[in-house]
């Protein structure tokens, strides 16, 4: 059999399709920059990720007043959404507000059907969340979602060591830690595309220490009784190491253009008010030890 007619058996393909007449779908690769002008340094793909409570999508999206905040990630008409529920994206951040659009952005705590609505629900929001708790309750069933306990506070009313969330005191400036000192975790991105599994208190690097310091009030607020509290002051460490500290970076991603962050940082700045209930006036019983490190 001749070369020729081996050519003339085999099918030709169609265009845009493979060998088999599949259709072949070109996919446009999506770049995924870091902007050096962004107020935040997270990548727009690690935005997205799921509710603890419903297991729904949703898009965490970084705000100027405030910490991030969790929004739908589909847009609805502005018929449909209440004026104090509409948010808009621009540069990046996401502003409490319409943009004068017909579409608008809305909190994902106004859908979700394991929290209270915050605002009057229209017939459209009221059948999504129905169509939400649905979902949910399927998820659950099949073993798909185990919603997530809600938090038990079994902590030491007088020792910071036992409490989840210290005072940290850095650039002079007092934070409420996301959680125990040992447990804060790195928010910078690996070369695998993983959140970073080490923690920011390391035996690497100089610890700080626990102080007995005043609650010291903001000149705006009410007064407070004259006592102290139990604070873990970083102030003595060299300015770059508390930088660290406040962008929760390990000190392998401790450079300033190093890896993009994967997580928000949880800091909040200290408030003697709105955090009464973590002030502890006496110091922990022993200093804190950072986990081993493989």
């Amino acid at each position: 059999m001749s070369s020729g007619t081996v050519h003339a058996m085999c099918p030709t393909p169609l265009p845009g399709c493979h060998w088999d007449g599949s259709p072949r779908v070109a996919r446009r690769p999506r770049p995924v920059r870091l902007a050096p002008t962004s107020p935040s340094r997270l990548l727009r793909a690690s935005h997205s990720t799921r509710c603890w409570h419903c297991g729904h999508c949703i898009d965490l999206h970084q705000r100027t007043d405030r910490g991030p905040v969790a929004l739908h990630p589909a847009e609805l008409a502005v018929a449909h959404v209440p004026e104090a529920c509409r948010w808009h994206l621009s540069g990046g951040l996401a502003h409490p507000h319409g943009d004068g659009s017909a579409w608008c952005r809305i909190p994902h705590a106004v859908l979700c059907p394991a929290r209270t609505p915050t605002c009057p629900l229209s017939s459209f929001l009221t059948d999504a969340r129905r169509d939400l708790a649905v979902r949910t309750r399927r998820h659950i069933d099949t073993g798909a979602l185990t919603p997530a306990p809600p938090p038990a506070d079994t902590a030491s009313p007088d020792d910071p060591a036992d409490t989840g969330r210290p005072v940290v005191q850095l650039l002079l400036v007092r934070y409420l830690a996301p959680g125990p000192l040992e447990a804060i975790r790195c928010v910078a991105q690996t070369r695998h595309r993983h959140r970073c599994a080490q923690t920011v208190l390391t035996r690497k690097r100089p610890a700080g220490r626990w102080r007995l310091l005043p609650t010291d009030p903001r000149r705006s607020q009410l007064a407070l009784p004259d006592t102290l509290m139990a604070v873990y002051d970083l102030g003595h460490l060299p300015h770059a190491e508390q930088r660290r500290w406040r962008a929760q970076h390990c000190p392998t991603h401790a450079a300033p253009l190093g890896a993009a962050d994967l997580a928000l940082v949880a800091w909040r700045v200290f408030d003697p008010l709105l955090h009464a209930a973590h002030i502890r006036t006496r110091l922990p019983h022993a200093p804190a030890s950072p986990r081993s490190e493989s």
